[in-house]
C-alpha cells in the first residue's frame, strides 16, 4: 500500500522539503487590483510583497476550485495505482472553506483520501504534513497516521505578531478609527490559534517586549510542563532579522532542535501586512 500526502500553499514549507518528501501542494490564490496569481507559482514572495504594499485595495484570497483537488487526487490514483491512499492536510477551517471543498472532492473521485482539518497555518500545518509523510515511508496505516497527528494537532502552538494595524482594518478585521488610534500608540497586537481560530492574546508596543512574551510563552508551555521539543519554526513577513533575533532568545532558554525561518504565503500576508512574525512549535 502507498500512502501520499497532499496538502496546500499556506504550509510555508520550503520546496526542497516538499520535493524530498513527495508531498503534493494546491495553490490558493491571490487576486491584485483585478490580476489572479496562483500562491507559489505564478507570483514570489518578494514581488508579491511589493504589491502588497503598493496596492490601494487589500488582496483577495481564493481558496482553490473543487476541480483542482479532482484532479490531483485522480492524477495520483493513476500514477500510483488502486491500492494508493491519500492524505490531505489543510489550513484550518476556521479561516478557510479549503477543507470543506477538499472533502467534498474527496467523495467524488475513485481514490480513498481522507481530508484532514490541521486547525493551523504555516508551519503548523506544515509539522501535521512533515508527520504524516514521515509515517508513511514507515509503513504506518492511515489511521495510524490519523491518530499521531492529532497528537501533533494538541501539542502544537502558533504565536502571531501584527507590526501595523493598517491590514486588519483593510481587511475588515477591526475598525479603522481603533487603527489609527492603535498606530498612533504602536500598538503591536499578538494572537493565537485557539482550536483554529485567531484569538487575541496581548498587545505590545515593542519589538522586545514581543519577544520577550514570545519566548515566556514557550517556556512556560514547554520546558516548564517537562515536554521534549520536537519542531520550531519562524514565519515571517519581510523581517528575517527580527525572525533571527527570536530565535537567538529562544537559544537562550533551550536547546532547540534546527529552527526553521520562512518568509510566509502571500495569502496569509495579505491579512497581516509586512514586519508580521509568528512562532510555531511542537513539544510533548
Amino acid at each position: 500500500m502507498t500512502i501520499r500526502i497532499v496538502t496546500d500553499s499556506t504550509c510555508d514549507l520550503p520546496k526542497e522539503i516538499l520535493e524530498r518528501e513527495k508531498i503534493e501542494v494546491i495553490p490558493l490564490s491571490i487576486t491584485i487590483e483585478g490580476k489572479s496569481y496562483l500562491d507559489g507559482i505564478d507570483i514570489t514572495k518578494a514581488e508579491f510583497l511589493k504589491k502588497l504594499v503598493s496596492s490601494h485595495d487589500l488582496p483577495k484570497s481564493s481558496q482553490p476550485a473543487i476541480g483542482v483537488f479532482q484532479e490531483v487526487y485522480s492524477r495520483i490514483y493513476e500514477e500510483e495505482g488502486e491500492d494508493v491512499e491519500i492524505i490531505s492536510i489543510h489550513l484550518t477551517e476556521g479561516m478557510s472553506g479549503t477543507y470543506q471543498t477538499a472533502s467534498l472532492a474527496a467523495n467524488m473521485v475513485d481514490a480513498n483520501v481522507t481530508v484532514i482539518n490541521s486547525r493551523f497555518i504555516s508551519h503548523a500545518l506544515g509539522f501535521q504534513v512533515l508527520e504524516a509523510a514521515t509515517l508513511a515511508k514507515q509503513g504506518y496505516t492511515v489511521n495510524e497516521i490519523v491518530e499521531r497527528l492529532n497528537v501533533v494537532k494538541d501539542n502544537s502552538s502558533l504565536y502571531i505578531m501584527v507590526d501595523t494595524l493598517e491590514y486588519l482594518a483593510k481587511g475588515g478585521r477591526i475598525g479603522k478609527g481603533k487603527a489609527l488610534l492603535g498606530s498612533l500608540l504602536k500598538i503591536k497586537p499578538i494572537a493565537s490559534l485557539a482550536d483554529g481560530v485567531y484569538s487575541p492574546v496581548e498587545k505590545v508596543r515593542t519589538h522586545l517586549q514581543m519577544i520577550q512574551l514570545f519566548t515566556k510563552k514557550f517556556e512556560q508551555e514547554t520546558i516548564q510542563k517537562g515536554k521534549s521539543i520536537k519542531s520550531v519554526a519562524i514565519a515571517h513577513i519581510d523581517a528575517e532579522k527580527l525572525a533571527n533575533s527570536l530565535k537567538e532568545s529562544l537559544q537562550q532558554v533551550a536547546t532547540l532542535p534546527q529552527v526553521l525561518i520562512t518568509e510566509t504565503s502571500p495569502i496569509i500576508s495579505t491579512h497581516t501586512g509586512p514586519g508580521a512574525i509568528a512562532l510555531m512549535y511542537y513539544a510533548e
